[in-house]
């Protein structure tokens, strides 16, 4: 297994697009804006986050179909689609036209499970089929094979004056070896891998395998939530057909403050300071580990990454930006992570 850090490649953020319910245009319309700067400063990828009946985009792939025509070369991502709220072969016709439309720069992520509060929204979302759907992974396979081009029906051909396709339309060939799954878990890493996916590890991950003997950092019995990470990288790698080489793209909240003001400074520290607990202990019954936020100059930043070993084997990042800043703020973020911390990382400024 590689030990060697590997050079930044891609420079990518991740925002959720939160909006005002009483507004809620201005507040999409902020995160194209966000996504056309990022473009401007070089950023290589560009992702979004999925919310349902939240105050957050709930169409990832209708946004991201705006963003194709505001962009010309910036990747388009979604970290991640939850397909328990899914008909994978509905999800892979979307999926599909915008890759088309993009040109052939979009990165679906997804993720399975059942949905958030399914026993309150189950009668909504499948009122007649709650106990028969497979939130597994047969999910997500049936979402790869159909991107991919598998059938999806057993008739093609002409009836009438209709011609019919066996299999997803459009298709777009590329598609298929640009989707990736957001895993926390080594079973979900090890998953990823074995049916060629790439793979999404974020500032969260699951509490399992031996706890740490202590150090520097926490008191014997803590959880080493980069150790873990690297565990499911290094899992992902071992599965999958491309071994080392197969892609692996790290989410982190880093907030660099190289041209932040007194008082931005002062939010984000306190941002910061207000979600330190529950990096603690894991969280919850799925026993969820949080990755401390990053807060400082890009120098600093960097210096913290670079000794960081899950990000010393991965060569692509989503830097997460804070759900709860404003619009200004994250202007000034992208422009320090462009300007400062790319740089600072090994990734000369776009």
């Amino acid at each position: 297994m590689s030990s060697t850090p590997r050079p930044l490649r891609k420079l990518g953020f991740l925002t959720i697009g939160l909006f005002d319910g009483a507004d809620p245009r201005r507040g999409h319309e902020s995160t194209l804006e966000i996504i056309e700067l990022g473009e401007q400063l070089g950023f290589d990828s560009a992702w979004v986050r999925h919310r349902h009946l939240q105050y957050g985009i709930s169409s990832p792939v209708a946004v991201l179909a705006a963003a194709s025509q505001r962009t010309r070369r910036i990747e388009l991502g979604t970290a991640v689609i939850p397909l328990g709220w899914e008909n994978p072969l509905r999800l892979a016709e979307d999926l599909a036209t915008v890759d088309i439309l993009s040109g052939g720069r979009l990165n679906p992520g997804v993720s399975v499970g059942p949905p958030i509060h399914f026993e309150r929204v189950r009668g909504a979302l499948y009122p007649d089929t709650a106990d028969a759907e497979d939130f597994g992974y047969g999910r997500v396979r049936r979402l790869l094979d159909l991107v991919r081009g598998e059938a999806a029906s057993d008739f093609g051909g002409t009836e009438g004056f209709e011609v019919y396709s066996d299999r997803v339309q459009p298709h777009s060939p590329g598609l298929g070896h640009r989707l990736w799954y957001g895993g926390a878990s080594l079973s979900s890493a090890r998953w990823a891998g074995e049916h060629g996916m790439n793979f999404l590890t974020s500032s969260v991950v699951k509490a399992e395998g031996p706890q740490t003997a202590g150090g520097p950092d926490g008191p014997e019995g803590s959880w080493d939530f980069a150790g873990i990470q690297l565990s499911l990288i290094r899992a992902f790698r071992a599965a999958h057909p491309d071994g080392e080489a197969a892609r692996v793209s790290q989410g982190l909240v880093v907030v660099p403050t190289d041209s932040a003001t007194p008082a931005q400074r002062a939010k984000y520290e306190a941002f910061a300071a207000q979600r330190a607990p529950r990096t603690r202990v894991p969280q919850g019954p799925a026993r969820l580990l949080f990755a401390p936020d990053i807060v400082g100059t890009s120098e600093e930043i960097a210096e913290r990454l670079h000794a960081d070993p899950a990000f010393r084997e991965v060569d692509e990042v989503a830097f997460a930006l804070p759900f709860t800043f404003e619009h200004e703020d994250y202007v000034q973020i992208l422009t320090d992570m462009a300007t400062k911390l790319g740089p600072a990382l090994g990734r000369p400024a776009g």
